[in-house]
């Protein structure tokens, strides 16, 4: 989470939100936990009443006690509890029993079920089959939902599955915690309330040799992160391979928009720029170019296509690459997103390629603070480069090197190496088998970020890179 310097105190110190209260910063313009737009919050003039009516908080009994070795507590039922349903007759207070299968309850005038009941199956008749996709298991109560262990797999019919279809996956449409319940339109489980993932709330990609992984982390509500991988080849037929990850800045609109911008306008120039001859380390310039008005052009429009409104914060993110080819690494960045080296040979030293955009960096050049000292500060992570309308000054940085040995390119967001800032730090934290495992070391990077707190957004993407042999010309 990159942030741009910040507007005026808004004077919070934890988020007005009742259902959140997460400690902010009081320049902060949403609450990193849930979204909460901080600068909605205006206290009313001095005596005015508001013009609402207390409503008493519900109380909700206590949650069941876990039973020992189960991987949840122990399921409460409607009909355990008095109340009424949505047409205001009272719920049927039969017991609900949880050591074995149930009998339907018999109708009632207050609540007959729309199809015959289903009698207990005998044991003769083997388990209870699972419930067909949107329909709910019906015991002791008419609004009974009782869910389907997640742990149980949902028996799929290979004659009625879709051709192609994985039998241990749920099908589209389908919850992904019970792997029974419909998902309906606000995406949410009708059988279980399992909210469903979102589409960029983890991705993981692998091209070739190429992979990336990208998390929204535990204390954010969405992911501003986004990354575009590619594989070209230079006029000779020579392999490239190309990898773009960018980092929306959270104190500007739209910073999930902003960052998929970026990094799809970078990799489709850098992906034609190659194979037209064009130098490596040109290509990376002209794609972080191209990234940028890309992100521009989003501050001339609003979310939903129309002129943007004056004046606000515009879109903006950071933006680090890499180019590897016929020996040859190119990195490119803009902002405090960072690319590594790390040598197979972990005996020999890894290397942080770039420099941060950011006013830590800048203290430790200066000569006033040291790394710790620099990065312990809360305006350690404010950039001073980003991608955007407000930028004060678009400065590419790139550089090329020739490595000597083979390695891992980690090219990754601060919510990666915020855990692992030092080279060695990152090197340790990276699987001995990066190069002949990319994704799944991109997949034990993204964990060990999870395990250190998650705080923000997670970005990695893995090349590994094979020096040329001995005595072979290159780029």
């Amino acid at each position: 989470m990159d942030q741009k310097p910040q507007p005026p105190s808004h004077g919070l110190a934890a988020c007005p939100n009742p259902e959140c209260a997460e400690p902010v910063d009081p320049r902060d313009r949403y609450c990193g936990a849930c979204g909460y737009d901080l600068s909605a919050t205006v206290e009313p003039p001095g005596g005015q009443d508001r013009p609402t009516m207390p409503i008493a908080a519900p109380v909700w009994p206590e949650a069941p006690p876990r039973d020992p070795g189960s991987l949840s507590t122990l399921t409460q039922h409607p009909g355990e509890l008095p109340g009424t349903d949505s047409g205001g007759r009272d719920l049927p207070t039969v017991p609900v029993r949880t050591d074995g299968p149930v009998a339907a309850p018999e109708p009632s005038a207050a609540s007959a079920p729309s199809a015959p009941p289903t009698p207990a199956p005998t044991p003769e008749a083997g388990p209870e089959p699972v419930p067909p996709s949107g329909e709910t298991v019906r015991g002791g109560g008419d609004f009974e939902l009782a869910a389907p262990d997640p742990r149980a797999a949902v028996r799929v019919d290979p004659a009625t599955a879709a051709p192609g279809a994985d039998p241990g996956e749920p099908a589209e449409g389908t919850c992904v915690a019970c792997r029974a319940g419909r998902v309906d339109g606000d995406g949410y489980c009708e059988n279980c309330g399992h909210a469903q993932p979102r589409e960029r709330d983890h991705m993981e990609r692998e091209l070739g040799t190429v992979a990336a992984v990208s998390d929204r982390g535990l204390r954010h509500h969405r992911n501003e992160d986004s990354f575009a991988l590619t594989e070209t080849s230079l006029p000779d037929g020579r392999p490239a391979t190309v990898a773009i990850v960018c980092d929306g800045v959270s104190s500007a609109h739209r910073p999930d928009e902003a960052s998929a911008a970026a990094a799809r306008a970078a990799g489709a120039v850098i992906g034609e720029a190659l194979p037209r001859g064009t130098h490596p380390q040109q290509a990376m310039h002209e794609a972080i170019v191209a990234a940028a008005e890309a992100v521009t052009a989003l501050a001339r429009t609003g979310g939903d296509g129309a002129d943007a409104p004056p004046g606000g914060n515009s879109p903006a993110c950071t933006i680090v690459g890499s180019v590897v080819t016929d020996g040859l690494l190119v990195v490119g960045w803009v902002g405090d997103s960072r690319a590594y080296w790390v040598p197979d040979d972990r005996t020999a030293p890894a290397a942080r390629l770039t420099e941060d955009d950011s006013w830590a960096a800048q203290m430790v050049k200066a000569g006033l603070m040291n790394e710790a000292q620099a990065y312990a500060d809360e305006r350690a992570h404010a950039i001073t480069g980003w991608l955007g309308a407000d930028a004060y000054e678009l400065e590419p940085h790139t550089a090329a090197f020739k490595p000597d040995r083979p390695g891992v390119v980690v090219v990754c967001t601060d919510g990666l190496w915020n855990y692992a800032e030092a080279a060695e730090a990152m090197a340790g934290a990276l699987p001995a088998d990066a190069a002949l495992r990319p994704l799944h070391a991109a997949r034990v990077l993204v964990g060990h970020a999870l395990d250190g707190g998650g705080h923000d957004n997670i970005t990695v993407a893995l090349t590994p890179f094979t020096p040329p042999p001995a005595g072979a010309g290159s780029s």
